[in-house]
């Protein structure tokens, strides 16, 4: 899976991965990480989630990072945005009241990107890659981000071999390997997300577990 595949996602509006409403375990587990009043989240992999209008609600400043152009445009188009839009080394920084997304591959972020930023929303993001690529996000993720700060996670758990991903399950002992080195990980909920669900249930699903974690470093 590589740039091209979510570039090719974007174009045909394959994008049953985004959600309309605002993500209800942000809402109720944000307040589980300390965040200074005014800080700026880091939405990885944001695509153009109203999560982010969300968080700008609560007098936060937000950074996503979003590979498809078309998903960047669509963010500030659909919600009334009129950006600023410069070059910012290997991104396109678009900007507008508070919102920054830089467009442009996740790998190429450094932590000068992400340095004033106080906390992490990851909902879709490692559930968006393949196992080969999870480690590599993980590891990046870890190596940009200041060393303070905390993480909350949102995965699903379901039978791999019953439906294809994206999005991909990842279970807890991955998300333990990838993350327990550097961060305590307490798990905050576990739920049958299946009845809430139905496209997963059409597509073969039997079973389909939602997790949330708060991250926390050491």
């Amino acid at each position: 899976m590589d740039a091209e595949f979510w570039h090719e996602r974007w174009q045909k509006n394959q994008i049953g991965f985004h959600q309309h409403e605002i993500n209800s375990h942000l809402q109720a587990f944000w307040n589980n990480l300390v965040v200074p009043v005014g800080s700026r989240i880091f939405v990885p992999l944001c695509g153009k989630s109203r999560d982010m209008l969300w968080l700008r609600s609560l007098g936060l400043g937000v950074t996503g990072v979003e590979i498809s152009p078309i998903a960047v445009h669509d963010f500030f188009k659909e919600n009334g945005l009129e950006p600023i839009v410069t070059r910012h080394g290997k991104f396109e920084r678009w900007e507008a009241d508070g919102l920054v997304i830089l467009q442009g591959n996740f790998f190429d972020l450094t932590a000068a990107e992400v340095a004033d930023c106080a906390g992490v929303f990851d909902r879709a993001s490692l559930i968006a890659l393949p196992p080969a690529m999870r480690e590599r996000y993980a590891q990046h993720l870890m190596a940009i981000l200041p060393r303070h700060i905390q993480i909350l996670l949102v995965t699903l758990e379901y039978d791999q071999q019953e439906m294809g991903g994206p999005p991909f399950a990842v279970h807890e002992a991955e998300v333990r390997a990838l993350y327990e080195g550097k961060y305590q990980v307490d798990r905050l909920l576990a739920i049958n997300a299946l009845d809430d669900e139905p496209g997963f249930r059409q597509r073969g699903l039997t079973r389909l577990a939602e997790k949330v974690y708060l991250l926390t470093p050491r």
